[in-house]
């Protein structure tokens, strides 16, 4: 027995990465407990608490070694299993073995403490010992964390804290008694147990002290053993919460985790799914505990978007998708409401209500708490509440939320910043996007019905003008691409913001994130998927010819095959994805396969009376390991030496929830014979096709140059004014005051008996100061 003293060497300076985000497994008590685990590569990986956008540890690791020179370290082997324990609950256990040994870990967490709870069993070589190596990364910070060995009330603990944050390591045998052996402590890639091994064969350093800095815990442990972390604000606390634990026995607490699971199973059973193949049945009742076990304790209602950090083990970056976005979460809420878990779905728009910037918007994404992460602006994410809204009252289930202030202000951020957006759904180009502008419109819609009188009327009256021109902002035609699929012309993936003041602006350049080299090109030579939500949402019908159009060219430039079927690319160009050679993305890279994109592309197939059953089962085999669904699949020959197989999970996030959410949605569509999660009023107001329109709308950011005969002008400003206004050169020069619509001022120009060729000549004079805008505007009247 050596008794660790003396301090730890420190680190040199190391790039403190994260852990793999291809998740074998994520995990979290159902009960007062506010621990969440993951699993990958056969270890422990993340670890969060007391939210779940805080990691506090990156990975809990084992040795096997037999105290000599042999000794396997289980992170990195590939003879692992992970077994789901009970109809795929998160019920794990990691099997390692090893021609000398088996290794066991059950895995889970104290529905009613702060600890993750382990039972080890170590089979095969009695002279081997399995140690534990415990990387602490409290508060998410690599930089200041403290390590220590310790007594506590004559127990030996291993102690990590910083700030608010403390965790305890503890472990007992078979018999309950305090079983953690030798001990040490370290700095990461210095002074940690891994080091030693890798110096020594075997442990030989027992330090007592580390950090600040990145610090590791170690320790030798019995063949068979519970092993308990504890979190808390204390070393003590977590210590004390730890032996709680322990005191409970493994059998006791691994049932009461695995009872919260048996009752979320029964709130989301599902009697009248058509009969799904296992595989698709599996995944779905996995995706129902995905769902569940992103969403935090302190914020009820508010799910991060995955508890990974993509390419984690190259990434040292503090955000991962360990962050709410307003889109992901309402994508998510919306499988919640189909499934009739009303009560979270509730929570999630409470959340959202609580969440709501000052002018309407919400933000790209956030912390919990509300803090900002990035700063960009997506039209989507305003508009994504509202029809979450929309949906719970359709449903019948919006109880007591207040929603008319939060809609309220949501649509006058709409109007105000729409038709564009700042940034796509993949939070890169801004313009005109379909999909965006299918959002946008369908909350419009279902909005209305939260307003009154002319704000009511006014939200219906631009959804509808924008509705009808989607095809003259975003359509192009007689392109070399159009021309190379044989087809008049497709959707762009985004129309430029100039599209709507001037002609010939869908030749303009758009850059494209993520790519070291060309990266940009004209936007009439980009395409997306993003088109395909017009008819998901009822703006287009399926057999519609510019979709049909449109999904020629995306099969032909978007989709891939892969052993586990297609899958389809974000847009030509996509640089968002691990490089050719197959390291991990590091800021630019090629752009991958989506499974996503399949439950997307399944959905209107379901609208178009096709098949869907091959979209469900291709989504079903792109699950990783323990049955996840990946943000991404490799789509190209394989690279053992990077783990790449054509059609599995690359390094990108896994689980991604919104890609789970999409999955349940298009188990229950098929179903239902309809998008579960379509907005009802929108698809009753168009029915899949164009309005025909008898005004033309004028706003400052969308000006129209001309109107069909017959058609009235109105224009519509954010300010009461007067519109001073005349036909061909100022004749019969009339004022027209703009009248308050509540969500804008708008006046409407008696313009319909003009002959073609006519043209109308305005400009403003402001009723606050009086003033005149400066500039003269002109709209020509031509034939219908």
């Amino acid at each position: 027995m050596h008794p660790p003293c003396g301090k730890a060497p420190v680190a040199e300076t190391r790039k403190a990465v994260w852990s793999s985000a291809r998740k074998e497994m994520v995990g979290t008590a159902l009960g007062a407990s506010r621990v969440w685990f993951t699993l990958a590569r056969g270890i422990v990986s993340e670890v969060y608490y007391p939210r779940i956008d805080i990691p506090q540890l990156r990975e809990l690791d084992f040795v096997v070694a037999d105290g000599v020179d042999f000794w396997v370290a289980l992170k990195g082997q590939d003879a692992y299993s992970v077994e789901r324990l009970e109809d795929d609950l998160p019920l794990a256990m990691l099997v390692h073995r090893h021609p000398r040994f088996e290794l066991r870990l059950r895995v889970c967490v104290d529905p009613h403490r702060d600890v993750l709870l382990l039972e080890v069993t170590l089979d095969g070589d009695e002279t081997l010992r399995p140690y534990a190596l415990l990387a602490a990364r409290l508060g998410g910070d690599a930089e200041g964390n403290l390590a220590a060995t310790g007594e506590w009330d004559g127990r030996r603990t291993l102690w990590a804290d910083q700030g608010p944050f403390a965790l305890a390591l503890q472990c007992c045998d078979v018999e309950g008694r305090p079983a953690l052996d030798a001990r040490s402590v370290g700095e990461v890639g210095a002074s940690d147990l891994r080091e030693d091994f890798a110096r020594h064969g075997a442990m030989r350093w027992h330090y007592a002290e580390a950090g600040p800095g990145e610090v590791a815990l170690g320790a030798r442990l019995p063949r068979r053993c519970t092993l308990a972390v504890g979190f808390a604000g204390s070393r003590e606390a977590a210590d004390t919460l730890a032996w709680s634990t322990l005191a409970l026995g493994f059998e006791s607490v691994w049932d009461a985790y695995a009872d919260g699971w048996r009752h979320w199973r029964e709130v989301c059973a599902c009697p009248r799914l058509p009969r799904l193949d296992a595989a698709v049945a599996g995944l779905f009742r996995r995706s129902l505990n995905v769902l569940k076990i992103h969403e935090d304790r302190t914020y009820p209602g508010a799910l991060v978007a995955s508890l990974a950090v993509p390419w984690g083990e190259a990434n040292e970056s503090r955000g991962g998708y360990h962050l709410v976005w307003s889109r992901d979460l309402v994508e998510s809420a919306g499988a919640l409401v189909a499934l009739g878990a009303y009560d979270t779905a509730r929570d999630v728009l409470a959340y959202l209500h609580a969440t709501q910037q000052a002018d309407g918007h919400w933000l790209q994404n956030q912390w919990l708490g509300g803090k900002p992460f990035w700063q960009g602006i997506q039209l989507d994410e305003t508009a994504f509440p509202v029809l979450l809204a929309g949906l719970l009252a359709a449903h019948g289930e919006l109880g007591a939320i207040p929603v008319t202030g939060m809609v309220e202000l949501a649509l006058r951020f709409i109007l105000a910043e729409g038709p564009c957006t700042g940034q796509d759904r993949w939070e890169e180009d801004p313009g005109i996007n379909t999909f965006t502008l299918a959002i946008a419109i369908g909350a419009l819609v279902e909005g209305a019905q939260f307003l009154h009188g002319r704000a009511a009327e006014l939200a219906l009256m631009v959804a509808d003008y924008w509705n009808a021109n989607i095809e003259s902002w975003c359509w192009a035609q007689d392109t070399a691409l159009a021309r190379e699929a044989g087809v008049s012309g497709y959707y762009l993936r985004a129309a430029p913001v100039h599209v709507l003041m001037c002609e010939g602006a869908k030749a303009e350049h758009l850059f494209i994130k993520n790519r070291a080299h060309d990266y940009d090109r004209p936007a009439d030579e980009q395409i997306s998927t993003d088109f395909l939500q017009l008819v998901r949402y009822g703006l287009r019908d399926a057999h519609d010819p510019c979709v049909v159009s449109s999904l020629k060219v995306v099969d032909r430039l978007l989709r891939h095959d892969t052993p586990h079927g297609p899958v389809w690319h974000r847009y030509n160009g996509d640089g968002y994805g691990e490089h050719p050679d197959g390291t991990p993305f590091d800021g630019t890279g090629r752009g991958r396969g989506w499974p996503l994109l399949i439950g997307e592309r399944g959905h209107y197939a379901l609208l178009a009376g096709e098949d869907v059953g091959p979209y469900l089962r291709s989504m079903a085999a792109m699950t990783g390991r323990g049955g996840l669904l990946p943000e991404q699949v490799w789509d190209a020959a394989p690279i053992p030496e990077h783990d790449l197989e054509p059609g599995a999970p690359t390094g990108a996030a896994m689980p991604l929830v919104w890609a789970h959410s999409e999955f349940v949605k298009l188990c229950l569509s098929l179903e239902q014979g309809r998008p579960v999660d379509a907005p009802p009023r929108t698809w009753a107001r168009y029915g899949g096709q164009r309005p025909t329109l008898d005004y033309v709308l004028w706003r400052f950011r969308q000006r129209p140059r001309t109107l069909r005969q017959g058609q009235e002008l109105r224009v519509l400003l954010r300010a009461p004014a007067t519109v001073h206004w005349g036909v061909d050169g100022w004749q019969d020069v009339r004022d027209t005051p703009t009248e308050d619509w509540a969500l804008g001022h708008l006046a409407c120009l008696p313009t319909g008996r003009l002959a073609v060729g006519s043209r109308i000549d305005f400009t403003f004079r402001w009723s606050a100061d009086g003033q005149w805008q400066g500039e003269d505007f002109a709209v020509e009247v031509i034939a219908q």
